[in-house]
């Protein structure tokens, strides 16, 4: 009896806290940092590496930064998902420092708050008491310091990022994460092109725990293992993009651009696939009216699936989107995506909004 009714809060700590502990470089590791960030972005299926720029770019491409109509810009988005269970919150601001280089600080926060804990629902005697209920959160926290400067080569930018990588799940356990990442951008005519990567030196996380008597008690009675402290590594990512811009008239103008995004932690469910490799493509598009008005779409996750009849279809994810430029100061974006990246409709109305502060500044675009 003293074992039975903790049982749901127990299936959640152990998903949570088992991901770290079996296998030293495990696929999905820091995933929150893969969701993406900015309507635009999620509208067009993640497909701007090559077109990003200003405040955003520090999450896509930190060597973008430096596109930015003026000596300061602001980025903020706060999304929910899965009804309203998760929270998922991203800030940043940009920042020129002088005529060739751009700084920037982001906030990333993703959280599913409320969990209840009723480890304690039983006490030793076998009474239920619902007034131990707890509640608990697990945050995944992240902090980018990027910083973007031009080069001596025309139209190309470097950029880099130094992240902090905070993982906590209640009081039982938390880990801290230290990882960089690196970009570069080129433009030339009508064409753009980017490249990121992402975890360039592995990212590591160092988990710990903290479970008491009680805990370790159910841990053993219901045969799981007993989590130890250990280090979860984030394997690189090359995320790389090549657009080009298509001028219909003065007030119409299209951009496309096409996406890869290549993973080193072995075989995943993407459209070209090996032991080492994996490849996931994918494609956005943006029709620009007038330079105010922007109306997205993009397709990704392109996959192998199995009906229930046991044969294999391919399908594919596609998304919206929509923006407005008020006044040159306020960049307000809308995309209806899906987190989950899955071919079930799990899709979420996004909104994002770019702010620009303190005076103009000629770009190099």
């Amino acid at each position: 009896m003293s074992i039975r009714i903790p049982f749901f809060t127990l299936c959640i700590i152990t998903h949570l806290l088992y991901q770290p502990v079996f296998g030293q470089a495990p696929k999905y590791s820091n995933e929150f940092l893969s969701i993406g960030i900015d309507a635009r972005a999620l509208g067009m299926s993640n497909s701007v590496i090559a077109s990003v720029s200003g405040a955003p770019a520090a999450y896509w491409n930190p060597a973008a930064m430096m596109l930015k109509p003026t000596n300061m810009q602001l980025a903020l988005m706060h999304a929910e998902y899965f009804a309203g269970i998760a929270k998922y919150d991203y800030g940043t601001v940009v920042a020129t420092m002088d005529k060739t280089s751009t700084a920037g600080v982001s906030f990333i926060r993703f959280a599913v708050d409320d969990i209840p804990n009723t480890t304690e629902l039983i006490d030793a005697d076998g009474n239920i008491n619902y007034d131990r209920i707890k509640a608990f959160s697990a945050v995944d926290f992240a902090m980018l310091l990027s910083y973007a400067r031009e080069v001596g080569i025309k139209n190309m930018r470097l950029g880099g990022s130094a992240k902090i990588v905070r993982r906590k799940v209640g009081d039982f356990a938390g880990a801290w994460g230290f990882g960089f990442d690196l970009g570069m951008q080129y433009a030339t005519g009508k064409w753009k092109f980017g490249v990121q990567a992402r975890d360039i030196t592995s990212t590591f996380n160092a988990w710990s725990f903290n479970l008491d008597d009680r805990m370790i008690d159910v841990f053993t009675l219901t045969g799981n293992e007993i989590p130890e402290n250990s280090l979860e590594i984030t394997m690189p990512r090359l995320l790389a993009g090549a657009g080009r811009s298509f001028r219909f008239n003065k007030n119409l103008s299209l951009y496309s651009e096409i996406g890869l995004d290549i993973t080193t932690d072995g075989k995943r469910n993407t459209l070209v696939k090996s032991g080492v490799f994996s490849i996931d493509p994918h494609l956005g598009l943006e029709l620009s009216v007038m330079d105010l008005f922007f109306v997205r779409g993009g397709v990704g996750n392109i996959q192998k699936e199995y009906t229930f009849d046991n044969k294999q279809i391919t399908t594919l994810q596609p998304n919206i989107g929509a923006g407005i430029n008020i006044r040159d100061k306020v960049m307000v974006d809308y995309a209806l995506t899906n987190l989950g990246q899955t071919s079930s409709a799990l899709y979420s109305n996004i909104f994002s909004l770019r702010i620009n502060l303190q005076g103009s500044r000629k770009t190099a675009e």
